[in-house]
């Protein structure tokens, strides 16, 4: 009877939960609209999971003569003595109400809706006002105060800490600030009479000391304390983590029940040759584990895949045509896909270097690869005589057919969707999958790998093969441009090549045209001993490539470019890279720049040039580039300024966090405590029959019908 009577109350909160918001005393029909187009919140239930964005102490009330202008924001209790009006221009008028509490007189200001201000508060009637001190002309004054009748005072010092939500110019218009959502949610929270239904068994939150959910999320919206704030929002943070790793862990755990690896055990003479004669120089410490982890996945018989990050220069290619090579001697063929032509042409080079005079057919096939040509590498591919198929994305069109795939690489994973990943396995028989090596020179903090990549398992080359000497970045200001141009000059006079990068963003990309070409002009001017090229993405790619070919070369000393030459440009001579600009390009985008240099024996600069005024974050960007050349380190300070949504590589492949209250940045212990906790759930039930976890399987079948892209995040 007892769990009957739990039962019904359960269902009656969820049925509540599942109302449509404009049901809710204080929505109608207008505000659903907008609630619902403005912040996706359509029913009760997304209301209360629509959590404050910070809080405010409303428990101390202040007298008027404790104020000064560097306080936080205040509470005080007075009367409204007078309202004086200053005319600001057509239309336009700033009125302050001067406002006293028997202990001084501070001024009440609205630049805006002023008149509304006069008509609303009266002359002598007691207010608590709400708001951030400053001082103008010697006296205490607080800009578009939050106002309440006295009266209302014992709800809001019973409030102590009051929660504020984030809300849009559209809402405000509409009369949905944030004390209205706080109003609207506490409308909801009276509501619910019974407890929210708990969606995590107790013999999980019980020894991980995590609160009911029921309590969390009455507390979120209202807490008593800062302490009690802490817990509820760390017993929903990990909720929303834990049911993301479930539902990754679930995905990876089922792929490696259906699906069986090539088992590939034979390390033979292709492998041999080439690292006892072709090998260019000893392997590092990292490259050697790598390999370790690559040849056990490969013999065990499942399917491997595995990212393997690394920053530019670290080894990457070299241990992926190893990797290919197995594959190769085992009997089987492989292919190395890359997001663009240029970087697959590069790869073909590489390989080609690396293979020279070894008995292994390798192939190009890209949108130029057409004609004759291209029957012939397909040809090739299905009589088995191609070894190796470097390409685009074209590798994967339907006309291409192997006749023995058995290990595929695909570089740069963020340009490659899981759908078209797919596709290369479909290329398999029956249920024996290729292996995949997925790469990356653009390193991923681990609490985001854990997430973005979390069905992969993780590989890291973090040494530089030795005789790299680490790159010295400064930061110049563009006043200085004369001391600058004189390093470049001695640099070139060295034999030395030069980078220099002029921002190219959408939003403003005329007028970066524009700088890119007037500044192409005065370098020319600065320089007219030497010869430059100059390469942008507006350009054909004919014109393109044959600069960039001039510069390969050696033709041109100085390359004047946009960013198109962060991924695929490998010129070891050149040694210096000047980014003008740089405030505005992100931190990962600077580090792949840089990457362009430091790739022969030379020390290699990068210099980066931004005007005088620069806001607190972008200096903190400046200053980590030049304290390091560490990746992860500058990922993990670019995940913490710019969130992950922003990210290079996460935002591009649709792979949005719709994460309410979880931040992957700052919350990294709890997403390693929600990775294991999962874990133990799918080596306890990997095909989740067990009745002991039906609630976080139904839990999970719930978020999975929601708007949450599921499958992008796994």
């Amino acid at each position: 009877m007892m769990y009957l009577c739990t039962h019904q109350y359960h269902q009656m909160a969820t049925d509540i939960l599942s109302q449509d918001i404009q049901f809710l005393t204080g929505v109608g029909p207008q505000r659903q609209k907008m609630l619902n187009t403005e912040l996706g919140i359509s029913t009760f239930g997304d209301l209360l999971e629509y959590y404050p964005y910070k809080y405010v102490d409303r428990s101390k009330i202040y007298s008027i003569h404790e104020l000064t202008g560097d306080m936080p924001f205040v509470q005080v209790i007075g009367r409204i003595l007078s309202f004086e009006t200053f005319d600001m221009g057509p239309r336009k008028e700033r009125v302050v109400a001067h406002f006293s509490d028997g202990t001084g007189v501070m001024d009440l200001v609205w630049f805006k809706y002023g008149k509304t201000a006069k008509t609303k508060y009266k002359i002598g009637t007691e207010y608590m006002v709400f708001g951030k001190p400053t001082v103008f002309n010697n006296r205490i004054q607080i800009a578009h105060p939050d106002m309440e009748n006295v009266e209302m005072r014992a709800e809001t010092l019973e409030m102590r800490m009051q929660p504020y939500y984030n809300t849009t110019d559209k809402m405000k218009k509409m009369g949905l600030n944030s004390r209205a959502m706080e109003k609207l949610t506490k409308t909801l929270i009276d509501k619910l009479k019974e407890p929210l239904p708990e969606t995590i068994p107790d013999f999980l939150t019980t020894p991980l000391h995590l609160i009911s959910r029921d309590e969390a999320l009455r507390t979120i919206h209202y807490p008593q304390d800062a302490k009690m704030l802490e817990r509820a929002r760390l017993r929903m943070k990990f909720e929303e983590l834990f049911f993301v790793q479930l539902n990754i862990l679930r995905y990876a755990s089922d792929q490696r029940r259906k699906y069986r690896g090539f088992v590939f055990n034979r390390i033979g003479p292709v492998f041999n040759d080439f690292y006892q004669r072709n090998l260019p120089f000893p392997l590092t410490g990292a490259q050697k584990r790598v390999m370790h982890e690559i040849r056990n996945d490969m013999a065990s018989g499942r399917q491997m895949n595995r990212l393997l990050q690394g920053d530019v220069g670290s080894g990457k290619t070299l241990v992926a045509l190893m990797s290919m090579l197995i594959a190769i001697d085992n009997g089987y063929q492989a292919c190395i896909m890359a997001p663009t032509e240029i970087l697959a042409e590069q790869h073909l080079q590489t390989i080609q270097a690396f293979m020279k005079g070894m008995p292994v057919r390798i192939e190009l096939l890209t949108g130029i690869v057409k004609g004759k040509r291209r029957q012939q590498v397909l040809d090739g591919l299905l009589s088995g005589e191609v070894h190796i198929l470097v390409g685009t994305h074209a590798v994967i069109e339907d006309t291409v057919q192997f006749q023995r795939l058995g290990m595929v690489v695909v570089d740069e994973q963020h340009r490659f969707g899981v759908a078209q990943r797919a596709k290369l396995w479909n290329k398999s028989e029956g249920n024996t999958l290729p292996h995949v090596l997925v790469m990356t020179a653009t390193p991923i903090p681990r609490t985001l790998a854990m997430t973005l990549y979390g069905d992969l398992d993780v590989s890291v080359i973090d040494e530089l093969p030795p005789g790299r000497k680490p790159i010295q970045t400064t930061h110049v200001f563009d006043s200085r441009t004369t001391s600058l141009y004189d390093g470049i000059r001695k640099q070139i006079n060295q034999g030395r090549q030069i980078y220099i990068v002029f921002p190219l963003i959408e939003e403003s990309e005329k007028i970066d045209l524009k700088n890119l070409e007037q500044g192409f002009e005065a370098l020319c001017q600065a320089f007219p001993e030497f010869r430059l090229s100059k390469v942008h993405g507006k350009m054909k790619p004919k014109d393109k490539e044959e600069e960039m070919q001039r510069f390969v070369s050696g033709q041109t000393q100085i390359l004047v470019a946009t960013t198109v030459i962060e991924v695929g440009v490998n010129v070891p001579n050149a040694s210096v890279m000047v980014i003008f600009d740089a405030q505005r390009f992100g931190l990962s985008q600077l580090h792949q720049l840089r990457g362009r240099v430091g790739r022969g024996a030379d020390q290699s600069f990068c210099i980066l040039v931004t005007p005088y005024k620069l806001s607190e974050d972008t200096r903190k960007r400046i200053d980590i580039m030049c304290d390091t050349n560490d990746g992860f380190r500058i990922a993990e300070a670019d995940l913490k300024l710019r969130g992950p949504g922003d990210l290079e590589g996460t935002q591009q492949s649709g792979m949005a966090f719709d994460l309410k209250i979880a931040d992957i940045a700052r919350d990294g212990q709890i997403v390693q405590m929600a990775r294991d906790e999962a874990q133990k759930i799918i080596d306890d039930d990997p095909t989740c029959q067990s009745p002991r976890y039906q609630m976080l399987w139904n839990r999970l079948r719930q978020l999975r019908k929601t708007n949450i892209n599921w499958a992008a995040i796994s």
